[in-house]
């Protein structure tokens, strides 16, 4: 076990290019679905139908995940501005 004296504060999260990664990642899904959808049949047959739903699934959490963080982002580009102009000038 780690002894009290090891234990150190969390590291502030790291922000990047959140929308475009999700952006990124959903349109994998999307394709991802309309590449395996002309052999559903085939998956099908073999009991792996579940395949083309799963992308499918993954495209419409990631429509939502898009929508959830552009507003995220506006929202902390809305904190950031209002931060700045309640602070007082240093000038």
């Amino acid at each position: 076990m780690w002894k009290k004296s090891e234990l150190r504060a969390a590291p502030a999260p790291l922000e990047g290019p959140v929308v475009g990664t999700i952006t990124g990642g959903t349109i994998i899904w999307f394709v991802l679905f309309l590449g395996q959808l002309p052999f559903y049949p085939l998956f099908a047959r073999a009991g792996h139908a579940w395949w083309v739903w799963t992308c499918l699934a993954g495209g419409g959490l990631g429509c939502l995940g898009i929508w959830y963080v552009r507003k995220r982002d506006a929202a902390i580009k809305r904190a950031a501005e209002a931060a700045a102009e309640s602070a007082p000038d240093a000038a």
